[in-house]
């Protein structure tokens, strides 16, 4: 699964410079903006995601993980190839795509001889990516909230020697593709993940949000 990732922070880059500006704007003076994570983003966090808006993508605030309905926890992650399958996830992945925005995600490797190291993968040739997911809405005690989940694929070459599986990275011609064009994305869900990314060590962690 994806665990953890990276939200970018640099006002120079253009997209996310926007996508910030619009959540302010939407959510100004909210409990929501308050508690948006900066930096790297942990399940349970509030993070900013991409949804299918009038004629272009519309940013949102949203919960990372659905709850489980048994049991303490929650649900961060599906796997694209059965996702459809799952009754939780079949009627969001239908209806309600979503997109995280991120520098980056991250992966842990045991190294040999030491304690696991923690590598943030990142695009080559672009400051930003994007994850794809879907959301629902759910309801604690009275007050409703929406929740995301992003999905996970076969790891590719640039992975594969780190771990098993990746998030699904949508490339930034295809994000409107992904949120609006439902045929496109259940056939996207089976499509190998070409894109290659680069590993950069980083600070040590202790593998909590290594991919599953």
């Amino acid at each position: 699964m994806c665990g953890r990732y990276l939200m970018v922070m640099e006002d120079e880059i253009i997209e996310y410079r926007e996508i910030i500006n619009e959540i302010n704007e939407r959510y100004k003076d909210t409990p929501l903006q308050a508690s948006m994570a900066k930096g790297e983003v942990f399940p349970s966090n509030v993070a900013p995601v991409l949804v299918r808006g009038e004629g272009a993508p519309q940013a949102s605030l949203m919960k990372w993980g659905f709850p489980k309905f048994r049991g303490k926890g929650m649900v961060i992650n599906a796997r694209s190839e059965t996702a459809l399958e799952k009754q939780l996830f079949r009627k969001p992945l239908l209806e309600h795509r979503c997109l995280a925005p991120a520098a980056g995600f991250f992966e842990w490797r045991q190294e040999e001889g030491k304690k696991k190291a923690k590598y943030l993968f990142r695009l080559n040739d672009a400051k930003m990516l994007y994850l794809a997911g879907f959301y629902e809405r759910f309801t604690a005690g009275k007050t409703p909230y929406d929740a995301y989940v992003i999905l996970t694929t076969a790891a590719n070459a640039s992975v594969a020697p780190y771990h098993d599986r990746m998030p699904l990275i949508l490339e930034r011609d295809l994000a409107c593709r992904w949120l609006s064009d439902t045929s496109f994305a259940l056939d996207h869900l089976h499509i190998p993940c070409e894109t290659m990314l680069q590993a950069d060590q980083a600070d040590r962690g202790d593998g909590s949000g290594a991919l599953d």
